[in-house]
């Protein structure tokens, strides 16, 4: 569907809407500045409407789900540009387009570092630090976060993995259990197969931490404890810039803050990896 209708679509079909739809529609015909950029769990609850009514009502209108409905109508009310960056102007020098890139980076490091909660990071390092197993799970630019992640907690000899396969993700889930944990990684907070990976993690008995960029989506109710990033970033977009760095930033925090619990095997550890991958150097 072209997302320049979006609006005019909404309007045509507006008489065929159940009660409930309608009360979706005029949502977002009075606030379409303000929908791309909340999850549908925000929606939900600013509307007062139940998020299977929001996904439904996307259906309708010819899209795959609520996010694939805000990127078209972002397309309608944000100005194009705003698409790569939200700071960036067309005429800008390169140089600024870097001084205003970097600028977004470090704001976005220090509001997430404001955010963190100390004891929440407390209970995540203490759950980690026992952990028989941990799982990183992340679908597409958050799977590099996850593979990050397993590279490093790879040296404080817990037994982990990081999968970015849908399916992998679910296996994996299925067979954590007690004493073990589940890490999900999402930008967006509403990739389905990182909430559903969860979702069983967690009914199996495993801890779950959520990292997301949303306060209010449907990842973090599938997460015992939650590290939020916060950035400038468009909401309706799916590519996160700012908040990955952030991201990595909190896995660092993690891995430091277990790898101090758990000094001697880690500092074992790593002397044993520097002497393995020494023959790799000249």
């Amino acid at each position: 569907m072209n997302g320049q209708n979006v609006l005019v679509k909404i309007k045509a079909m507006y008489p065929s809407l159940s009660s409930k739809e309608k009360a979706v529609a005029d949502y977002v015909l009075n606030n379409p500045q303000e929908i791309i950029h909340l999850s549908i769990t925000e929606f939900s609850e600013q509307s007062s409407v139940a998020e299977a009514t929001i996904f439904r009502f996307c259906k309708r209108l010819g899209f795959r789900g609520y996010q694939a409905f805000k990127i078209a109508l972002a397309s309608e009310v944000v100005e194009p540009i705003k698409n790569i960056h939200e700071e960036i102007k067309e005429d800008d020098a390169v140089f600024t387009m870097a001084e205003k890139v970097f600028a977004g980076h470090v704001e976005a490091m220090k509001n997430t570092l404001n955010l963190l909660d100390g004891k929440v990071l407390e209970s995540i390092v203490g759950i980690l630090s026992k952990a028989t197993r941990i799982d990183f799970y992340g679908s597409g630019g958050s799977s590099a976060i996850a593979m990050d992640a397993y590279h490093k907690f790879l040296r404080t000899g817990i037994n982990c993995n990081a999968h970015s396969d849908g399916h992998q993700q679910i296996i994996s889930a299925a067979l954590l259990g007690p004493g073990q944990a589940a890490i999900g990684i999402s930008h967006s907070g509403s990739n389905k197969d990182v909430i559903e990976a969860l979702r069983i993690a967690k009914a199996n008995g495993a801890a779950t931490i959520a990292i997301t960029n949303h306060f209010k989506s449907p990842l973090t109710k599938e997460a015992d404890y939650v590290l939020y990033t916060t950035s400038k970033e468009t909401s309706f977009r799916s590519e996160a810039l700012a908040s990955r760095l952030v991201q990595l930033s909190l896995i660092d925090v993690l891995h430091v803050a277990v790898s101090v619990r758990r000094q001697e095997e880690t500092l074992g550890n790593l002397q044993k990896i520097r002497e393995a991958i020494s023959i790799k150097r000249y």
